[in-house]
């Protein structure tokens, strides 16, 4: 389901298509309504020297609690974030809401690295928790990250909207390999 809107919503910045025009609308009602000071922070959580830190030390307690598949899980899932998003800019070429000769905007490497590195840390620190605290955290980052970016007028909001589904089936292999290890038959 994620997929076919991505690859909808991808369609439609290729050909130009009719959703452009809501996405256009929606970016400059935003665009800079909030302090550059304050956007420019939430955006930097999408950096990789902010956000990997985060999934490297969540990668690391998982597998020194024995949970190594679900570790390399995370570990793959972030290693595709740059194989998938690069390509995929290079091929839309989309200008940025501020910068209209630039390119390479669709989809959003920022986004994307958010989402995979605190949601994918939450899942693998979330069975040693009681609470409900590390999903909370990691959607509060993503989300954050999100409207800095789109609020800064470094990304559309399609360009967001479209990483967070192109990353939802790689963020679902972590949350199959952490939990397959609580299903394991009794031997």
């Amino acid at each position: 389901m994620s997929l076919t809107a991505f690859a909808l919503i991808t369609w439609q910045v290729l050909v130009a298509g009719p959703l452009l025009s809501p996405d256009e609308r929606l970016s400059r009602a935003v665009v800079r309504s909030v302090p550059d000071a304050v956007t420019e922070r939430l955006s930097d959580l999408g950096n990789i020297p902010v956000a990997l830190p985060v999934l490297v030390l969540a990668i690391a307690y998982a597998a020194w609690r024995g949970h190594r598949p679900g570790a390399a899980a995370a570990a793959l899932a972030m290693a595709l974030v740059p194989a998938l998003i690069v390509p995929l800019k290079e091929w839309t070429a989309r200008p940025g809401p501020l910068e209209p000769w630039a390119a390479g905007y669709y989809p959003s490497g920022h986004t994307a690295t958010s989402a995979v590195a605190y949601i994918a840390a939450a899942l693998l620190i979330r069975p040693y928790t009681r609470r409900g605290w590390p999903t909370a955290a990691a959607l509060l980052l993503t989300a954050a990250t999100a409207a800095g970016l789109i609020v800064r007028g470094w990304h559309w909001p399609l360009d967001v909207l479209a990483s967070l589904l192109l990353c939802t089936p790689l963020l679902l292999a972590v949350r199959w390999a952490v939990r397959r290890r609580s299903v394991r038959p009794s031997g």
